[in-house]
């Protein structure tokens, strides 16, 4: 869970915050010269100062903080899609995770896709998780938001990180379709069957429906009912 600038100050020892307070600064001072969209850095293979910082957070101010420090670092600086996806490129896995995890505060519209799409392939748990939060459940198409579900069912990432889950699920023909195959595939090669399938099913129902089941843990398994 990212975590706001006063609550880092409180919990960050003097040296920390000093060195918060500086690279916030720098970022700041970067998003104030070019508006954060145009100038010298808008190339690939150029980057603003503020971008040293953020690959440096975890050391500074602690692995625990690593994620809000550099989410603090994108939004002060109103990072473009260049800066966050060189971010994202080059980064080790908890950089790539911030930058996942701030997405959504970003004016980025919907040009990120293809950071979330990125995360999406892998089986790297922790991007997972990130990349099916507020970003992905304001852009990503039905077809891919339905897979990404199924991919946090397959890879064992709990159903709860999908930002606005019962919002989307509502309904979805589609999506109870892809939860059966799921279930019936796993049954049929011997594996369980992950206890969140029910949970997502549950939440498929249409308005006015759910009061009307039984709660996921009493329903019959998929497989039962197709």
């Amino acid at each position: 869970m990212l975590t706001s600038r006063k609550e880092l100050e409180a919990e960050l020892g003097g040296a920390a915050r000093a060195w918060l307070d500086e690279a916030l600064a720098e970022a700041a001072h970067e998003a104030s010269r070019t508006g954060a969209a145009a100038g010298p850095y808008t190339s690939p293979y150029a980057s603003p100062p503020w971008e040293l910082r953020y690959a440096a957070a975890g050391r500074h101010c602690g692995l625990e903080h690593g994620d809000s420090v550099r989410s603090l670092l994108l939004t002060e600086a109103r990072a473009p899609l260049t800066s966050v996806t060189r971010l994202y490129d080059q980064g080790t896995a908890a950089e790539r995770r911030a930058v996942l995890l701030t997405l959504h505060l970003l004016d980025l519209g919907d040009t990120a896709l293809p950071l979330v799409e990125d995360a999406l392939r892998t089986n790297d748990t922790r991007l997972i998780a990130a990349a099916v939060g507020p970003y992905a459940a304001d852009h990503l198409d039905p077809h891919a938001w339905r897979h990404a579900v199924l991919k946090c069912l397959f890879t064992e990432v709990p159903v709860a990180s999908v930002a606005r889950l019962d919002e989307r699920a509502r309904g979805d023909a589609e999506l109870v379709r892809m939860l059966h195959d799921f279930a019936a595939e796993r049954t049929a090669a011997g594996r369980p069957v992950p206890e969140d399938l029910r949970t997502v099913l549950a939440l498929t129902a249409p308005p006015g429906a759910r009061d009307r089941q039984a709660p996921p843990t009493a329903a019959p398994t998929p497989t039962e009912e197709s």
